[in-house]
């Protein structure tokens, strides 16, 4: 009878266990790191042991720890909200914003509604430039042919909207109409935005490699 009962609290830990996993492993998406200075920790749960990047995508629940004299700038899809953190801070991530765990609350913004969801595919964008990209004949600096797209027109009017409204070290406008370029094929207009935040952020490594293959991209046969 003993043994029967240890097993059975042996399975409901197991189904415990695993129902945590699942859970970990099933935390949406909901933001993006689109600024970071110092070294800035984060995990799941209660720990926050992993070192934090740049255009990283976020999950709900993680946990971020700034120590003095770092700063952390995050970006939330579904709200649009920008909040920019500085330490020494802890917060953990939510749906649509963050809980304040310690320190001072951010400063925030709201973004116009088109720009978080094209923020969305940075992390992606950036990891094709990462890993080297393949670049073919036929996609270098060649503007498509016919009518410039109606998204592509308001994308350029946001941008000039958001640049005036965010910091001079703040890239996410040139983000947001790189990716936008780089949906509709305008690949010879990517290259000023790449320059653009290489000027802006130009020890960033991730710029660094963004704007290296957005080079390769203007470059390549026609």
């Amino acid at each position: 009878m003993r043994v029967m009962k240890k097993l059975w609290v042996c399975l409901l830990y197991c189904q415990l266990a695993a129902g945590s996993v699942a859970w970990a492993q099933e935390a949406p998406d909901v933001g993006l790191i689109n600024q970071l200075a110092g070294k800035v920790s984060y995990g799941a749960g209660a720990t926050a042991n992993l070192t934090a990047q740049a255009f990283m995508k976020v999950r709900q629940g993680d946990r971020f720890l700034l120590p003095v004299d770092t700063s952390l700038r995050l970006i939330y899809f579904r709200a649009g909200r920008q909040e920019t953190w500085q330490g020494p801070a802890s917060l953990r991530a939510g749906m649509q914003g963050s809980e304040l765990i310690s320190g001072k609350p951010p400063a925030v913004i709201t973004l116009p509604a088109t720009v978080p969801q094209k923020m969305a595919r940075v992390p992606d964008l950036l990891q094709g430039a990462r890993l080297g990209g393949v670049v073919v004949r036929g996609v270098g600096g060649a503007r498509p042919m016919g009518p410039v797209p109606t998204e592509l027109t308001q994308a350029r009017a946001a941008y000039k909207s958001l640049r005036s409204q965010t910091s001079d070290e703040d890239v996410t406008p040139e983000l947001f109409l790189l990716s936008v370029l780089q949906e509709h094929g305008y690949v010879d207009e990517m290259a000023p935005m790449a320059e653009e935040m290489l000027r802006r952020q130009p020890d960033t490594p991730e710029v660094k490699e963004l704007a290296k293959w957005v080079q390769m991209r203007v470059n390549a046969p026609r």
